[in-house]
């Protein structure tokens, strides 16, 4: 009994009527014919719909003018600043 086999097809259709019962299928199969026409009527009003015109942008506050950093203070060993006023020490 091969899977294509006609004889395998009818038995699964048997199966399906005995568990589901011939009401249940035709509301089922009708449950899904609206949920189709649904499905096409919104793309269809999706499309038929003009488009909304793109929201207003806000424009950048104005660039704030570029100062420059602070010279760097020079130091002893890469932690301790110097004091350009007082005398090294010996």
């Amino acid at each position: 009994m091969g899977f294509g086999s006609v004889w395998h097809w009818v038995i699964v259709a048997l199966v399906v009527l005995v568990l589901f019962g011939r009401g249940r299928i035709s509301e089922m199969m009708g449950d899904l014919g609206k949920g189709i026409k649904s499905f096409k009527q919104g793309m269809n009003e999706e499309t038929d719909r003009p488009a909304a015109p793109p929201p207003a942008q806000i424009a950048p506050p104005p660039a704030a003018p570029a100062t420059a950093p602070p010279p760097a203070q020079p130091t002893l060993n890469g932690e301790t600043p110097v004091d350009p006023g007082a005398a090294p020490k010996p």
